[in-house]
């Protein structure tokens, strides 16, 4: 008898419905499972048999074949196990009942117990779209299930309370929707930095209007500190956003019972020792990358140039498109990748050119050593450039703290507000995800602007590319000015952030 049990899979970031087809059959005892199974699948084989016999049920002496359909998709990870338990158990005849309307996803263990799985987020959405009615997973994966919404959601810690449901001999109450507890913490605040007003400028700057930056200073300045400072001034996520960087992290196993749904946008900062896989992703199973766990959010680099420049250059693409494609022999998956990128860097490689104190011991050649680590079309994509100067004394003994991070947010959620109202729901979600039409729209210069620019251009060496960045820029420094056109003194700010004078050339 063959008995189809609806269960999940995943692919990137995307879930899909996968169906466990069960046969028992006559012929010597065995248990087989196909469909291009990794190891993990296989290996559910012992899972389930065990799980079946410590739950009081009687494993069939049978020759018990399992297809996970399509066959054609290679399938990963324990998700399987609890439809094919299930799937037995109905085949034999010990569990009746008609489950074309449900669907189950989870991990067994060996006594019967449901672990929670990774990527229930996608899978539950991909539930939903299919018409599953009613999806059965491990009770630590319920909440995060329910942010599919449309869906019965049932949390289950054991087979036999599973069993006990599907006979109607106790039924178990549907999983409530998850809503936060509102006890985020508190993330690290601009009032607790001394000086260095220009660059808290242009962090404002970068918030309002989701652009690239990168601070240049010697050791000590404040350059990290004032970078894990961003988010507290980037604007909420929309439902959509958080949904889709919940998704990546789900996928990655970094959702938690407590907390299934990324309430706050991401801020990733991976050490200079990162691989290019781990940058971009990859791997036999591709799996998410740095980039696209920072989706919606910030990706810090810290000592820019310590960065071996492969994993410097898989950036490139993603900055302009906005997600990532990785590509094996057995196929291709596409993982959303639209981050702010915040670098900081020192001037040379002890740190101190420039430095008024003449404390710099490095010769000409060997700055422009450091410094040609990183490849001009990647600093052609970073919108603004700052200097970090060192703090005098009397900067960091003034008593009196800085302009708090709330009021800063409060600037930069209208000049957001403004932007949402130009583009309109279906249009670019900030400043700087303009394409070309819209920076014909919104970017028209006059006739000063336009001179500046020429003369600009000419001066500054710039590129088609930094040309239609340096146009965001200006946009964004207009809508915190709360102008409706780009005025030369907004221009005449964002050219002064294309380049620092600590850079060579």
């Amino acid at each position: 008898m063959v008995i189809k049990i609806r269960s999940l899979g995943l692919t990137g970031v995307e879930g899909y419905e996968v169906a466990a087809e069960c046969d028992l059959s006559g012929g010597l005892p065995a248990f087989d499972i196909v469909g291009l199974p990794d190891a993990a699948v296989k290996e559910a084989r012992e899972r389930v048999r065990a799980a079946i016999k410590n739950c009081g049920f009687a494993f069939p002496v049978s020759r018990i074949t399992v297809n996970l359909a399509p066959a054609a998709r290679r399938k990963a990870g324990t998700v399987y196990d609890l439809p094919i338990l299930v799937g037995i158990l109905a085949a034999g005849g010990q569990l009746r009942g008609d489950f074309s309307r449900a669907a189950f996803v989870g991990e067994l263990s060996l006594a019967g117990e449901l672990r929670s799985v990774a990527g229930m987020l996608p899978m539950a959405m991909a539930a939903r779209r299919v018409g599953v009615e009613e999806l059965y997973v491990p009770s630590d994966s319920a909440a995060e299930a329910t942010l599919a919404g449309g869906l019965k959601v049932y949390g289950v810690s054991t087979v036999e309370e599973l069993v006990k449901h599907l006979t109607g001999e106790e039924r178990l109450s549907p999983a409530s929707p998850w809503s936060p507890s509102g006890d985020t913490p508190a993330a690290p605040d601009f009032a607790d930095v001394k000086g260095q007003e220009h660059v808290k400028r242009a962090l404002e700057i970068a918030a309002a209007g989701g652009h690239n930056i990168c601070m240049v200073g010697p050791p000590g300045s404040g350059k990290s500190m004032l970078a894990r400072r961003l988010p507290s001034i980037l604007p909420g996520m929309t439902e959509r956003e958080a949904l889709e960087s919940t998704e990546v992290h789900s996928v990655m196993g970094l959702t938690t019972r407590e907390h299934p749904l990324l309430t706050e946008r991401p801020f990733r900062a991976p050490h200079h020792t990162v691989s290019p896989m781990g940058m971009a992703g990859g791997g036999s199973n591709p799996r998410p990358g740095e980039i696209s766990l920072a989706h919606n959010g910030v990706l810090f680099l810290d000592e820019l140039p310590e960065f071996q420049s492969d994993v410097l250059e898989v950036l490139r693409q993603p900055l302009e498109e906005g997600q990532v494609t990785i590509s094996r022999a057995s196929g291709s998956v596409s993982y959303p990748a639209r981050f702010m990128l915040v670098c900081a860097m020192n001037p040379c490689k002890c740190g101190w050119y420039g430095h008024p104190s003449g404390r710099c011991r490095c010769s000409e050649p060997a700055v422009e050593r450091y410094q040609s680590r990183i490849s001009g079309p990647l600093l052609d994509r970073i919108d603004l450039h700052v200097e970090v100067p060192p703090l005098e004394y009397d900067e960091l003994s003034r008593p009196a703290r800085s302009e708090s991070s709330a009021d800063i947010r409060a600037r930069v959620n209208a000049a957001r507000a403004v932007q949402t109202a130009r583009f309109g729901p279906a249009g670019p979600a900030c400043n700087a995800r303009m394409d070309q039409k819209e920076l014909r729209a919104y970017c028209r210069l006059d006739d000063a602007c336009q001179s500046l620019m020429k003369g600009a251009f000419e001066r500054m060496g710039l590129t088609a590319r930094s040309y239609d960045r340096i146009l965001r820029v200006g946009r964004t420094i207009a809508d915190l000015d709360g102008s409706a056109d780009i005025q030369v003194r907004h221009l005449a700010e964002a050219l002064q952030y294309r380049a620092s004078d600590y850079l060579k050339g």
